[in-house]
């Protein structure tokens, strides 16, 4: 019996709340954030972004063709997503050219070790991380301004329809998996939900 996406959440509760429910969301949403703390995130962000848009690009030339136009449609918000962080940090004056932090850079290295793993643990990856986003910005409730911006932009409803098609790409690439490619899967999972929770943890690295 093959398993399926849910069922990696389901399996893992507690690993995956800790990547969506965390005090910098938190405080993003009361407007407590300090400014120098969601700048060091902004920044760490669009680097790992950057990384991102390398993974799914890989993950496009492993797909099925039946898989492209979600993917192709995921890498055309890439191109905006990545002129509006641009345009955010140029309005917040702050330096994009600028190292990875560690955090940043041991999800981008194992971003890149996913790069080379099979399409099935590919499409986990992608959903996991685009999931994480889009649930991690809507769990709080409405925020207040500057960073409602944010969250309307990651919890918006087409951004949880293109969440909701790659969960049903990847179980259907999960469904064709062996047993030994369906654990490689769910232990990407978990790794994803601990990235996660750590890179909003490193917001508080300055």
């Amino acid at each position: 019996m093959s398993i399926t996406c849910q069922q990696f959440i389901e399996n893992h509760p507690k690993t995956w709340q800790q990547a969506i429910i965390h005090p910098f969301l938190q405080e993003c949403q009361s407007g407590k954030i300090q400014s120098q703390q969601f700048n060091t995130w902004l920044v760490q962000d669009y680097l790992f972004v950057l990384e991102f848009t390398r993974l799914l690009g890989k993950t496009l030339a492993n797909a099925p063709k039946e898989h492209f136009d979600t993917l192709l449609g995921g890498l055309s918000a890439i191109k905006d997503e990545l002129n509006w962080f641009q345009a955010k940090a140029q309005e917040r004056h702050l330096d994009l050219n600028i190292s990875q932090q560690e955090t940043c850079q041991a999800y981008c290295q194992y971003m890149q070790q996913v790069g080379e793993m099979s399409y099935p643990v590919q499409a986990t990856v992608i959903w996991a991380i685009e999931l994480a986003y889009n649930q991690a910005w809507q769990q709080p409730g409405e925020m207040v301004s500057p960073y409602d911006e944010f969250a309307q932009r990651w919890g918006n409803a087409d951004f949880t329809a293109y969440v909701q098609q790659l969960e049903k790409q990847a179980d259907q690439a999960l469904s064709q998996a062996d047993q030994e490619t369906a654990k490689s899967a769910e232990s990407a999972f978990i790794q994803i939900a601990t990235l996660e929770k750590d890179f909003w943890q490193m917001a508080y690295n300055n």
